[in-house]
């Protein structure tokens, strides 16, 4: 199994494990807000950081370009999201909602490539259309009023900041430290807010019901979803992982099904069948000298790049900037690499890549 089908599989995993937390979130329905939230996400951070401590490797820590994207990061993607969610359903039906949020998908497939400066694939967007329209099969629709419908769609919107906030900082930190990193400014974050919202009654002691919910979201949740999902997004990317974001509300309603809380519709059907469709379509891998299908990057000064963030520091998908830079530390003019005789790689080159194999070009501009 290459490392696209495993994280494919790892991404799958992710979504399906939250899409089945809804009954367990419902739980927390009496317990503060945002100080759970922060309860959570803390705990997550601290049991993140003590399995980096027990797989021998250090942690990157993010520096001065990373703490922008994790603030917005956890003030968004994580504690706004919830805060939005939670809101949205007083003065929006459920189904309504989850409707909203049938749009991340699409969302993720347009503007992910176009923060990177790229075209988006036909792929992607194709499938997260397919998505969305299952999702809003599956959820049914269903009444607003004017407020709820603004909140849930910040709540689409965060959802898709999740992502997209976080692609800079896999790139430098990788998955598990993006993961930590995020769950320990969120942590804090929400600890503060939530105790200056509500001084009196933010910390609460949770009863036995609410700490067992508090328990599962933590580990299973947060620690272990969260990672699985932005190992997945790093391979991926954004626009690919985004179209898994369907499977959510398909595994939220097997749970319901299984757990009688729902009864089964032929629309259901109807529903799953356009989402998976949708993920089938939007993984598809882009072949080479298909439109969209080459990368263009310029590496300027590869030499001086940020020796915080060195080979110990990244992700095993930056192999390949790895493997040029004793060619640039050395003053190499000319160096074969895969094969390849002839080509100059130095300040402002051309790498052409194509996403997807395992061919790499390198050249004059």
């Amino acid at each position: 199994m290459d490392s696209e089908r495993r994280s494919v599989t790892i991404g799958v995993l992710g979504v399906l494990i939250v899409g089945a937390s809804v009954p367990v979130t419902g739980m927390l329905d009496g317990y503060p807000v945002i100080t759970g939230q922060a309860l959570r996400y803390a705990l997550a951070g601290v049991l993140l950081l003590a399995w980096a401590r027990l797989r021998g490797r250090p942690l990157p820590r993010p520096g001065p370009r990373d703490l922008p994207s994790l603030i917005a990061l956890a003030a968004t993607g994580m504690i706004g999201f919830q805060a939005c969610l939670l809101f949205a359903q007083r003065y929006a039906e459920p189904g309504l909602v989850a409707a909203f949020l049938g749009g991340t998908p699409l969302v993720l497939a347009l503007v992910g490539p176009l923060a990177k400066g790229k075209r988006p694939s036909w792929a992607p967007v194709t499938g997260a259309v397919l998505a969305g329209l299952g999702i809003a099969v599956l959820s049914g629709g269903g009444a607003a009023r004017w407020q709820g419908l603004v909140l849930a769609a910040l709540a689409m919107i965060c959802e898709a900041l999740f992502t997209l906030l976080a692609v800079g900082v896999l790139e430098r930190l990788g998955p598990l430290a993006t993961a930590t990193w995020s769950c320990c400014a969120a942590g804090i974050g929400g600890a503060v807010v939530g105790t200056i919202a509500d001084p009196s009654g933010a910390w609460a002691w949770p009863d036995g019901r609410e700490l067992i919910a508090l328990g599962y979201l933590t580990v299973v949740v947060t620690a272990i979803a969260f990672l699985l999902w932005y190992s997945a997004v790093s391979v991926l990317g954004a626009d690919r992982a985004g179209v898994l974001v369907g499977l959510m509300p398909v595994s939220g309603l097997g749970v319901s099904l299984l757990l009688g809380m729902q009864d089964f519709r032929l629309s259901q059907v109807i529903g799953i069948a356009l989402v998976s469709s949708g993920v089938v379509i939007g993984l598809r891998r882009r072949e080479f000298g298909e439109p969209g299908a080459l990368e263009a990057e310029v590496f300027h000064d590869v030499a001086a790049d940020d020796r915080d963030h060195d080979r110990a520091h990244r992700s095993g998908e930056r192999d390949l900037l790895d493997e040029l830079r004793p060619a640039v530390d050395r003053g190499h003019g000319q160096r074969e690499i895969h094969g390849t005789e002839g080509n100059r790689l130095a300040d402002g080159d051309l790498a052409v890549l194509d996403q997807g194999s395992d061919r790499e070009r390198l050249g004059d501009p």
